[in-house]
């Protein structure tokens, strides 16, 4: 028997910084990381293409972004809601 393995998709809160293409928008991802050393807390920024249907999602906006199959070159995430 094969089962099938189903595998927790990685959701990420952020702000849309780009919607000027087709389809697709640009969404910072903030955190705050330790420093080992210093042990002072620093904000750490990731941008990450996402697919936009439908082009709902506009500039500064803040959306849930999910994990997904390679749409593109860079795109890995989709929008699930925009709020």
């Amino acid at each position: 028997m094969y089962m099938e393995k189903t595998t927790q998709k990685k959701e990420l809160r952020g702000v849309v910084v780009s919607d000027k293409m087709q389809d697709t928008a640009v969404v910072a991802v903030s955190r705050y990381v330790k420093h080992s050393k210093y042990k002072k807390y620093m904000k750490k920024t990731s941008k990450f293409s996402v697919h936009n249907p439908g082009n709902m999602a506009k500039e500064g906006d803040m959306v849930t972004i999910r994990q997904t199959r390679p749409l593109s070159k860079t795109k890995y995430f989709e929008i699930v809601s925009d709020k």
